[in-house]
């Protein structure tokens, strides 16, 4: 008979996911468990001795100096050692929970950053670093959070009601009645509450307002210079603005959606000794009628209820803390997981050699889109020739961005292949393919070290002299010997900024320090005044020198220069050649470079009507 196969195990959710996590540090998180438990019943302890003082103190009534004094003193002790032993045990039980929280932060931190080094660059560009940080710096640190503090909390929620309920049940049924029914209907508002549809979708609402939020607010921080320069304001930065809109609005909703339910339940709780008075009262009346010693041991229970109907409040008000905060909690879990379900770049288990670097596109078709309904590239085939320079141009949109992103694999195509030397780059070992490819983007990122360090970043193992050479032929030595310390400079640091030519120059130089067979040039001149684009160019020839150049252009000034002209339309290939004959053929190619060389030669020129371009 042939067996059945094992289903593969869903991954867990919720309260279960959290569990999970936090038995990473299991014996710390148990022992936390047990010593929260035991300080739990051992605060319990002073209302029972108070319930006894209180007793026989009434007993002796009118003559209280006649009380026993010593049943009194000794249960007094035992109020103050159960006191004593609850604090004592419970900060044992944070120093384990603690601990567990530590040592859990610590791992998920390194799980999760080393999971992020493992996902295709490409996940990274889509993203964006503002919510990649917020879930490093705020989800997890609040699991650690709850781990610490609100877990130990969670058990004793859990074990004091329960003693709770035995305590007021056991003293007068009738009073643990009164006060069951109050803590009930307080109960009933927060349920109420919290089992709304609509609670839980504003909360998953509010939570993806925040973390948009917190990214918008990471890209305008990053782009403040621009926003101060010319003299604007957050306003003018419609991203950041519409989600500040929008985390507004949410957050309202998701507030006013609480306060009823929310503000009932904590004054209902906190005043159970309203439902207990009516009741003493209608008890009271007939113990009144009875004898003295009657009525007096009526009063000490009335008294003992009044206590500890103040302690309710507090442990009730524990059981709604941790059950909302688990809720908000799931989400944040929710959130790390999704990030954490990314599937990592494969690798092969045969890899293959890189055995040339010619590159080539065969019938690639992809699309950024899950449903791969919308295409950024359609059957795009070409080979950049090792040795020559094949430039990537077209309009704005048309997938040239795309073409260098796929070279080094920041993204597996959807159909067809990239080859490397005839080699699938799916195939090819990721450390192999990287160190295989340069690239030089148009957004340039400097590290706030020192310019030797930052050019080094191209081979950590290259010696001084090699990153000198590298930047004298980056053009980029000039305006590094004029700095503070040279070479020894940290940027950004004291007032030490380059300007973008300067660090596209750097970026250069760091791609020439590196070396690699294969160059990738994206938009690298795009944004450069002329005197900035003539020293990037000087510094092109020695970085492609007999390399695989692919170069993505948005001035056709660069292009006229290379091997191959692939010219992208709406992620397809119209054209391909090289300049002279692209321009004889016309199509695409020759509209773009008329438009190019007619808004090259406008120029401004002062009329009555004022300043126009002709």
């Amino acid at each position: 008979m042939q067996k059945s196969k094992k289903k593969p195990a869903q991954p867990k959710t919720g309260f279960a996911r959290f569990i999970e996590l936090a038995m990473m540090k299991k014996a710390l998180v148990v022992g936390s468990l047990i010593l929260s438990v035991v300080a739990a019943v051992l605060s319990f302890v002073p209302y029972v001795s108070v319930y006894f003082i209180i007793i026989k103190a009434i007993e002796a009534l009118p003559n209280v100096a006649g009380a026993d004094a010593e049943y009194i003193i000794r249960w007094g002790w035992i109020a103050f050692a159960g006191a004593v032993g609850n604090i004592l045990v419970y900060f044992a039980a944070l120093m384990c929970s603690h601990l567990a929280a530590f040592g859990t932060l610590y791992k998920l931190k390194v799980d999760f950053a080393s999971h992020l080094a493992r996902v295709p660059l490409g996940f990274h560009v889509l993203i964006g670093s503002g919510k990649l940080r917020k879930i490093t710096d705020e989800n997890i640190e609040k699991i650690e959070g709850f781990i610490a503090h609100q877990l130990p909390d969670l058990a004793a929620a859990i074990i004091a009601p329960v003693l709770l309920f035995v305590l007021l049940f056991a003293v007068d049924w009738r009073f643990g009645l009164a006060a069951t029914v109050g803590i009930a209907v307080g109960l009933f508002f927060y349920a109420r509450m919290i089992g709304n549809e609509g609670y839980r979708v504003n909360m998953d609402r509010y939570q993806k307002a925040l973390d948009d939020m917190n990214n918008a607010t990471v890209e305008y921080i990053r782009g403040i210079s621009v926003v101060k320069a010319f003299h604007q304001t957050v306003y003018s930065f419609r991203r950041l603005y519409d989600s500040i809109k929008q985390y507004t609005t949410w957050i309202i909703k998701y507030t006013l959606q609480m306060q009823n339910g929310y503000a009932a339940a904590v004054t209902i709780v906190q005043n159970v000794f309203v439902f207990i008075m009516p009741v003493a009262i209608l008890i009271g009346m007939g113990a009144w009628r009875g004898d003295m010693a009657n009525f007096s041991a009526f009063a000490g229970t009335v008294l003992f209820y009044l206590i500890l109907s103040q302690a309710v409040g507090g442990i009730i008000l524990k059981v709604i803390y941790a059950s909302g905060t688990m809720m908000q909690l799931t989400g944040h879990v929710d959130t790390m997981d999704a990030i954490l379900a990314e599937p990592e770049l494969s690798v092969s288990s045969d890899p293959k050699p890189i055995t040339g670097f010619d590159v080539t596109f065969d019938k690639v078709t992809f699309s950024y889109d899950a449903d791969k309904e919308v295409e950024a590239l359609s059957g795009v085939s070409f080979t950049a020739k090792q040795g020559e320079v094949t430039a990537i141009v077209g309009p704005s949109g048309g997938g040239k961005s795309t073409i260098a992103h796929l070279i080094p694999r920041f993204f597996d195509v959807s159909g067809g292949a990239v080859l490397i030397g005839g080699a699938d780059v799916r195939e090819i070992d990721p450390h192999t393919l990287m160190d295989k490819v340069s690239f030089v983007f148009q957004d340039v990122y400097l590290f706030k070290q020192s310019v030797m360090d930052n050019i080094r970043m191209g081979d950590p193992a290259a010696s001084d002299e090699r990153v000198y050479e590298a930047a004298r032929d980056a053009q980029c030595a000039e305006f590094i010997e004029k700095l503070p310390q040279g070479y020894r400079t940290v940027i950004g640091t004291k007032g030490i900024h380059l300007s973008g030519g300067e660090q596209q120059r750097l970026a250069i130089a760091r791609a020439i320090v590196k070396d690699s067979p294969i160059v990738v040039l994206d938009e690298a001149t795009a944004f450069s005044d002329p005197e900035n684009e003539h020293l990037i160019q000087k510094a092109f020839e020695r970085l492609m020198k007999n390399k695989t150049v692919v170069m993505i252009a948005h001035r056709l000034s660069t292009v006229r220069g290379a091997d191959q002209i692939i010219v992208i339309d709406g992620g397809r290939v119209v054209q391909r050649g090289a300049h002279d004959e692209l321009l004889r053929e016309g199509g695409r190619y020759g509209d773009m470079w008329r438009v190019y060389t007619q808004t090259s030669s406008w120029r401004l020129s002062k009329t009555k009507e004022g300043n126009t371009h002709e």
